[in-house]
């Protein structure tokens, strides 16, 4: 438990980053769940703008954020 006012203070402000953090991160792993169920061109847009919201949030590294755009890419591009 905090003591200081200052601590009670960063106590509450990482509380709220971390429910950010949480849904951020749900919602882009539930649209590539969703995608990879169907793998579409429409719902591939759905899924970059959100890993690129991940990313720009801090959530995802830039790389990290590539490297998954690049596999989901390919799940649309082969034959089924």
């Amino acid at each position: 438990m905090p003591n200081t006012k200052s601590a009670k203070k960063a106590l509450r402000q990482s509380k709220r980053k971390q429910a950010t953090n949480l849904r951020n991160k749900h919602r882009f792993k539930q649209a590539i769940h969703d995608f990879k169920k169907d793998p579409r061109h429409e719902l591939l847009t759905n899924v970059y703008s959100t890993v690129d919201m991940a990313c720009k949030k801090g959530l995802l590294k830039k790389n990290t954020s590539a490297r998954i755009k690049s596999r989901l890419a390919r799940l649309v591009a082969q034959p089924n």
